[in-house]
């Protein structure tokens, strides 16, 4: 019998919200490749949705959400890694189109591993006390996309 999703948790809500702009990222870069933009292009919008929305994203979930479990967790290990890689390929100013590609494909995997088997695991020993710290600092706040260039239209 195949099992029900978990239901998300509110407060973990705002946070799989994030996860859904981080797939339209996905999305976006595919687009870009399959409208032969130039890779300079999407690079730019990249490198602002990794400042103004990831490394902030990033931010909450290694401080408030990753630390309901323990640190030497393997889903845990797992996350931080992914998120270091994940960081070094947006910062990298080389192999540009290499680095996109890996980006769209490794940020879709993350994305769906938290969503699909990291955030049911940490909703199973979140504490009220932890989850409100979560609340305190990460907000749902509506996601403004940079209207530029929208090289994926």
């Amino acid at each position: 019998m195949k099992q029900k999703p978990q239901k998300r948790d509110k407060v973990l809500q705002p946070l799989s919200r994030d996860h859904h702009h981080g797939l339209l990222l996905c999305w976006k870069i595919r687009e870009g490749f399959k409208r032969n933009i130039e890779v300079n292009r999407i690079k730019l919008y990249i490198d602002w949705f990794y400042k103004e929305h990831l490394l902030p994203h990033f931010e909450v979930e290694e401080k408030y959400v990753f630390t309901i479990l323990d640190s030497e967790d393997e889903l845990i290990k797992r996350a931080i890694a992914e998120h270091r890689r994940l960081k070094r390929l947006f910062e990298s100013s080389v192999e540009i189109q290499k680095n996109l590609s890996l980006i769209e494909e490794e940020l879709e995997s993350h994305i769906r591993f938290e969503e699909h088997i990291l955030f049911n695991e940490i909703q199973k020993y979140a504490t009220a006390e932890q989850l409100q710290l979560i609340q305190l600092y990460h907000s749902d706040e509506k996601f403004v996309d940079n209207q530029t260039d929208l090289f994926w239209e």
